[in-house]
């Protein structure tokens, strides 16, 4: 079979999935993708930006000042708006590119993985060879990354919980058994069934959560020290791991993936003042913030969630404590959302589907996977490190690398602007974000073996 017949019975396939319309030769073809889409329970403007506060406003910015103490006052700033406009535009790029395929191929909708399989198709032929793996691939590096997310959850709500009921015991509780306990509620909370159904239930945790950060910083400005003595810079070792950590609590590519692909107005996501930016801008907003003032406040002391560092003596720090635990347990919700719906949807229900309960396995499959976050939670309770590893490893693949191919692919060969400024940029967001992924992973694996071997979970 030549490359091109190739192409084209690879591209016919993924339309064979939709109710395609017939194609047209126009270019100019006024089919709108999102006119086409057929969603069971589609979720309004509003709980979809509920639900993107809620999937960036995990425990990701309590971990902002731990990152703002190994990258330094200045440093944290400035790049964490950095990285911050880069995760918008990552973004943007990647459900415009989605967006252009679906018209192009005359389908309401692509998921990630069928569009960069779409978009290698489309682009130069060398990149053909590797359309087949790339749904895999990027299949994979979501799964990890979701599934990631839930553990570093598992950790937070355990470490917090134990501080919080431990004074009340007459023994402390070992962690492992706190981890233990909290299996049955994560399992039940995966259970919910769809977004429109968990838009409630981000909403509860949104209130939660900036409840909590009004008294976060009812702390932190109660008793500020004098700024000069904190670095501004830090080293260039703990920079991938700062870099980790906030590309981890800024992206959120699963989640706002599968919002957009849920939306009933999703014309209403993109856009200058859509959905994306105005969420993007005030996460970053809070992040920069918290991050700045968490490490002003606590400097050296910043332990890996700004929670640990508030003790549990008074009743506004143990709130703090039951609030952001409440709060990160609802979202637990939210991120398992996304790795049930690729494993299930895409490989399990068409095999499955001919049972007469099939329901079962599905329900099945959720618990599995709570299961199997909670035990890398017990084996491996290192917070801050894990969020770095998850946040280097899968995001800047999924959220800077992998938009960054497709957008070359889908303007490829004569769409890449003047002088191929288009192609510059892309090639190097794809070299940042392999640069980001090496030596954030590494500088997160060294550390989380570093720390095994001399047996310290702080």
């Amino acid at each position: 079979m030549s490359a091109e017949n190739y192409k084209l019975e690879e591209l016919e396939k993924l339309k064979n999935k939709y109710d395609s319309e017939p194609e047209s030769n126009d270019p100019s073809s006024n089919y709108d993708p999102h006119e086409h889409r057929n969603v069971p329970h589609p979720t309004t403007n509003t709980e979809t930006l509920i639900h993107m506060l809620k999937g960036c406003l995990g425990t990701g910015i309590l971990a902002m000042p731990e990152a703002f103490k190994i990258a330094g006052l200045a440093n944290g700033f400035i790049f964490t708006i950095l990285i911050g406009i880069l995760c918008t535009y990552g973004l943007h790029i990647l459900v415009q590119a989605q967006y252009v395929l679906c018209k192009r191929l005359r389908v309401p909708l692509l998921t990630y993985p069928e569009s960069m399989k779409a978009a290698l198709l489309s682009g130069p032929s060398a990149f053909h060879k590797f359309a087949d793996m790339s749904p895999y691939l990027v299949d994979v590096f979501l799964i990890v990354y979701q599934l990631g997310i839930c553990c570093v959850y598992v950790i937070f709500v355990a470490v917090n919980v134990k501080k919080l009921v431990d004074e009340y015991l007459p023994e402390p509780m070992a962690l492992e058994l706190y981890t233990l306990i909290l299996l049955a509620p994560f399992i039940l909370i995966l259970s919910v069934p769809n977004l429109k159904w968990l838009a409630p239930f981000s909403f509860i945790s949104n209130l939660l959560t900036f409840g909590s950060f009004g008294i976060i910083l009812y702390y932190v400005f109660s008793d500020l020290p004098s700024v000069e003595d904190h670095h501004l810079v830090g080293t260039l070792y703990g920079f991938p791991l700062f870099f980790g950590t906030t590309l981890f609590a800024l992206e959120a590519v699963g989640v706002v993936i599968a919002l957009e692909n849920n939306m009933k107005t999703p014309k209403s996501f993109g856009g200058y003042f859509g959905v994306l930016n105005i969420a993007m801008f005030f996460i970053t907003l809070l992040y920069v913030g918290m991050g700045f003032l968490g490490y002003w406040r606590y400097g050296e002391e910043t332990r890996s969630s700004i929670t640990l560092n508030l003790g549990n003596k008074d009743l506004l720090a143990k709130l703090v404590l039951g609030l952001n635990s409440v709060a990160i347990f609802i979202s637990y919700g939210l991120q398992g959302f996304v790795p049930v719906d690729i494993m299930w949807n895409t490989y399990l229900f068409k095999r499955l589907s001919h049972l007469k309960h099939a329901w079962i396995c599905e329900y099945t499959l959720r618990a599995v996977l709570v299961i199997v976050t909670v035990l890398l939670g017990l084996f491996i309770p290192l917070l801050g490190l894990f969020i770095s590893l998850f946040g280097a490893f899968c995001l800047s693949a999924l959220g800077i690398a992998f938009p960054a191919i497709m957008d070359i692919c889908v303007k490829w060969p004569d769409q890449l602007g003047y002088k191929y400024w288009i192609l510059i940029k892309d090639v190097l967001l794809i070299l940042l974000g392999v640069l980001g992924l090496l030596s954030g992973s590494y500088s997160a694996i060294a550390e989380i073996v570093r720390k095994l071997s001399i047996g310290d979970y702080s």
